[in-house]
């Protein structure tokens, strides 16, 4: 029993860990690394679990060892050849448009129960890794774009795991957890302070990673839903087969505790951890910027001087070696290629702004980016007034949040900046207000961005509601004045 509550163990928990991660958004290498070891251990775990099941039940060596090596050379050939074939199916249906794209999700979720069944109706519990394999082939693959299949299935998951999570837990009765001890407690103090440590010292051994990349990865081990169901049928199996073991009825609480408390431990220490190793981005403020014209730059070249991260992407040469002069980080692609969204560096980054002229490629961007910033952080300038209205607006649900407000478009700032308008970056204080800045500034004063007094940025857009404060920096777009004449202290 002891064995099986180990092999149980195994398993980490990407429901837990993928949240976590979004939240702490590390930096380098240790976040892909987390992401996969939970996708990936989970159907080896729940493997390894299922041929000691079998060793318990087998009761005699001879016949469990026999039993452990062809259970595992199954279940391997089987859930891999299951799970290979269901993906290469459904990408040869995808790529020839056999499936209308309002079913490509359902026919999605019918070809994974279709690949479970038939991998576990050859070999028990081998069709976990069957789906497994079949979702790494299809989230890999480059030719055909599964991001929606993948949303529904993210949405799905998160419903089917709350609400497994509960029946679990409702079948627990308080007294199940009687049996629990100090001896308990010290199991999973071993396991967070011991066990995963030890395991990631071994398992990175001459992996490149650094002191700080280890350390937060010995801090990431929380079990999830996969420990959770793999004991409770398990646990059921023991009490109903003619072995009976007494001590399975303790299987189901042992494993909640170190759910309880790996999730517990861990929620609450790795974000801070990961602010002192220095490998978080918590909240990034940075900015990614469509487009390198001149005016463009001068956006970069202000937020860069205030201390944020700026990354301007275009594919014209000219705009880009400008900006290089100007010593702004630049990446050539189109932002809309699939290289780009491989190869640009996200870590830091909070914000897109498109400043292109092209209405279309601005909410292609928005839309690109919105998965991985947030539809809050997504900014693009407002269309151009043209004379069909509406009929040549983009939809609101398929577009980013409209820059600045009402009218200020590419031309308009375009011929702002070429009559001498400038970016201006001006200390709100008691004696000069969010008033005396507009009085000073008039009603062509255009405000962009505002740093509060913490420290934090926020992005005027047309459907904002900000308020500059003492203490805040308000940048914005003003013509030239007089400042001292207009009685502004410098």
């Amino acid at each position: 029993m002891s064995v099986l509550l180990g092999a149980i163990l195994v398993v980490s928990g990407p429901t837990v860990v993928i949240p976590l991660l979004r939240h702490v958004r590390p930096i380098g290498q240790v976040g892909p690394i987390m992401k996969w070891e939970g996708i990936v251990i989970d159907p080896l775990g729940a493997m390894l679990a299922v041929l000691v099941f079998g060793l318990i039940v087998a009761g005699r060596l001879e016949d469990a060892t026999t039993l452990v090596i062809v259970g595992f050379l199954k279940t391997i050939f089987i859930g891999g050849f299951a799970g290979v074939i269901g993906a290469v199916l459904l990408l040869f249906a995808l790529r020839r448009y056999w499936i209308p794209d309002f079913l490509q999700s359902t026919v999605a979720l019918m070809m994974v129960f279709t690949v479970y069944g038939v991998s576990d109706l050859f070999q028990s519990e081998s069709g976990l890794l069957g789906v497994t394999i079949m979702g790494i082939i299809m989230g890999n693959q480059k030719r055909i774009s599964v991001r929606h299949i993948i949303e529904f299935k993210e949405n799905l998951g998160v419903l089917l795991v709350s609400g497994l999570f509960i029946l679990l837990a409702a079948r627990l009765e308080s007294s199940d957890f009687s049996g629990l001890s100090w001896g308990s407690l010290a199991f999973l103090i071993i396991l967070i302070l011991v066990v995963r440590p030890v395991a990631v010292i071994l398992s990175t051994i001459k992996s490149g990673l650094n002191w700080r990349e280890k350390l937060f990865l010995m801090w990431m081990a929380p079990r999830g839903i996969v420990a959770a169901a793999v004991a409770s049928v398990f646990a059921l199996r023991l009490l109903d087969t003619e072995v009976n073991h007494p001590e399975a009825d303790e299987l189901v609480p042992a494993t909640f505790l170190v759910i309880i408390g790996t999730v517990t431990f861990y929620g609450l220490t790795v974000f801070p951890l990961a602010r002192r190793l220095q490998i978080a981005q918590p909240n990034p403020q940075g900015f990614l910027i469509m487009g390198a014209h001149s005016w463009a730059r001068e956006i970069a070249k202000t937020l860069q001087a205030k201390g944020y991260q700026v990354l301007l992407v275009d594919t014209d040469w000219e705009n880009l070696s400008a900006a290089r002069a100007a010593g702004l980080p630049t990446f050539y692609a189109s932002i809309l290629s699939q290289y780009a969204l491989d190869k640009i560096d996200l870590s830091g980054i909070g914000y897109l702004l498109a400043l292109t002229p092209n209405n279309g490629a601005n909410s292609l961007a928005a839309l690109h980016f919105a998965p991985f910033l947030g539809r809050a952080n997504v900014f693009q300038l407002p269309p151009e007034e043209s004379g069909e209205g509406r009929k040549e607006a983009v939809s609101h649900h398929i577009r980013g949040r409209l820059l600045f407000g009402p009218g200020i478009t590419y031309s308009y700032l375009s011929r702002r900046f070429n009559t001498g308008s400038t970016m201006k970056a001006t200390g709100l204080t008691e004696k000069f207000d969010h008033d005396d800045f507009d009085r000073l500034y008039g009603n062509t004063a255009v405000p962009l961005f505002l740093i509060t007094e913490t420290g934090n940025l926020a992005v005027f857009a047309a459907d904002s509601q900000i308020s500059p404060r003492p203490g805040d920096t308000l940048i914005g777009l003003v013509d030239p004045v007089d400042e001292t004449a207009n009685g502004k202290e410098n």
